[in-house]
């Protein structure tokens, strides 16, 4: 699929990273996004090297930041065929420990973020008629965890809003994906106090990979739904 403008949100993080230097090494043009301007500035020049490639820092909490990297995207390139959201924020803490501050970065984020990001790109899909989002779930949007309340509130949001959008979007031509990685050895688990083997989670690469063959799918054909697990949880 080369030729691609692609957006990724959460361009710097473990999986959006990871995808990104596949996507440049197979042509694509890439628009990165991300808070972590330092590290945003260093991915973009190395991804600059085999492929068209900008980096606009962005808070995606902020609808007028999100309005902006989706300007500056189609200023730039013309278009948008796929929207990429693998950014997200992860507090694990009993119910009862949860502050205030807690629950709105959650929302902020993962849930207010994504809707954002798939709304603003997908204006600019339906002009087109043709698109491709790909929200980054996890398995917390999927199933329930101990001190995971918040962060499952989140989640499960994100597939509520992701679901009814691809019913009102499918008539344009765009595909809306939902990925369901469980356990992926990222940054996200540096500031989880919980003791997990990381030795045994997914990695960024097979995540990436997931994420490709969902782009790489047959124009009539809609990757509805993508769940991959560690085999440790083969049945959630």
């Amino acid at each position: 699929m080369p030729g691609k403008v692609i957006v990724i949100v959460g361009a710097t993080g473990g999986i959006g990273s990871v995808l990104g230097q596949k996507l440049a090494q197979s042509g694509n043009k890439l628009v990165l996004a991300s808070r972590n301007t330092q590290r945003l500035t260093e991915l973009t020049s190395q991804l600059s090297a085999t492929s068209s490639v900008i980096g606009i820092p962005t808070d995606i909490t902020s609808p007028q930041q999100v309005e902006t990297l989706i300007e500056k995207t189609v200023t730039q390139f013309g278009k948008i065929d796929v929207l990429v959201n693998a950014a997200g924020v992860g507090i694990i803490k009993p119910y009862n420990q949860l502050t205030p501050e807690d629950l709105e970065a959650m929302i902020d984020v993962n849930l207010k973020g994504s809707c954002y990001t798939t709304q603003a790109a997908a204006n600019v899909m339906k002009d087109q008629r043709s698109g491709h989002i790909c929200n980054i779930v996890g398995i917390l949007g999927k199933h329930s965890m101990n001190m995971a309340s918040a962060y499952c509130a989140s989640k499960f949001g994100v597939v509520g809003f992701s679901k009814c959008m691809a019913e009102e979007l499918k008539r344009y031509g765009i595909k809306i994906t939902l990925f369901y990685f469980g356990g992926v050895d990222t940054p996200f688990w540096d500031t989880i106090n919980l003791k997990v083997d990381r030795k045994k989670m997914l990695t960024p690469e097979t995540c990436a990979n997931a994420i490709l063959f969902a782009l790489n799918s047959e124009r009539q054909a809609v990757p509805m739904e993508i769940n991959i697990q560690p085999d440790s949880y083969f049945f959630l």
